[in-house]
């Protein structure tokens, strides 16, 4: 059986494993591409479009998890789109602005980073390095106080986050976290934070696996179709167990615990390319 590149497809097992990989960390500040990269080279796989294109493609399981969520929210905003109400920013508007900026930026340099970011260094001084800052701005935020809920962050402040997502690019960054670092700095409470993350995933991350399929159709095809479907499958429920514990949490904590968790992770990893385990 072979990929999209001529590559051997994906076995179950693996789809299962980078299933649970992807449903676990996607909304979690960890970096789920990093987390994937890695897994992809622990399972013995091989670098590849193929394998890259799997990585993007199951993370439709995890946003689909999402729309279970929130689906209600996304479809209350979705019916006043057009006639918001005075004063209020309307759900819909905010995520588009807030994917806008990534969205455009990908679809120009996609092509560049998977042939050069795409490997485990680059994970590592970005988990390094965005856990440093993370660990830094919960600091800072925790003495200004709560923060705005969703509602009240208005369309200005999407646009900023949105810029800010644009950081997790770069794999090991992490989208959730480049997300939740923007609403922080401009002045969101740390579960509007959280919950904007998810919902300005749903153009991202569908958005990436339909170009994926566009440019790598063989990737969800003939074998690799079983593969693909049980991966998905597989972060979609587990990405459903994460979601609202990781809400409840934030109620009454911060992110010191992903940051500190993303500084030791990093260090093992650059240890790791150091001593010639990882490629």
């Amino acid at each position: 059986m072979t990929g999209g590149d001529g590559q051997p497809a994906l076995g179950l097992f693996d789809a299962v494993v980078l299933g649970l990989v992807e449903g676990i960390t996607e909304f979690l500040p960890v970096s789920s591409t990093g987390h994937l990269i890695l897994a992809q080279r622990l399972l013995g796989l091989p670098e590849g479009a193929a394998n890259n294109t799997f990585a993007v493609g199951i993370q439709t399981g995890a946003i689909t998890a999402i729309l279970a969520l929130y689906g209600r929210r996304v479809w209350a905003a979705a019916r006043t789109a057009l006639r918001p109400e005075a004063g209020a920013a309307n759900l819909l508007w905010q995520v588009a602005l807030g994917a806008a900026p990534a969205a455009l930026l990908g679809l120009f340099a996609e092509d560049w980073i998977d042939a050069h970011l795409f490997r485990p260094s680059v994970v590592a001084a970005a988990m390094l390095l965005g856990g440093v800052l993370l660990l830094a701005l919960d600091r800072w935020h925790g003495e200004r106080g709560a923060g705005a809920e969703l509602p009240q962050l208005g369309y200005r402040r999407a646009l900023w986050i949105g810029l800010f997502q644009c950081l997790a690019l770069v794999p090991g960054t992490s989208r959730s976290a480049a997300t939740i670092a923007g609403a922080l700095v401009v002045g969101g409470s740390r579960t509007a934070a959280a919950e904007f993350s998810f919902l300005v995933g749903l153009p991202i991350l569908y958005g990436a696996a339909a170009l994926k399929l566009v440019k790598n159709p063989a990737a969800f095809t003939g074998d690799a179709l079983p593969p693909f479907l049980v991966g998905a499958a597989v972060a979609f429920v587990s990405a459903l167990a994460v979601v609202a514990p990781f809400v409840r949490y934030l109620r009454n904590h911060g992110f010191a615990a992903f940051a500190w968790y993303r500084i030791l992770a990093g260090g093992v990893v650059a240890a790791a390319c150091a001593l010639g385990w990882l490629r």
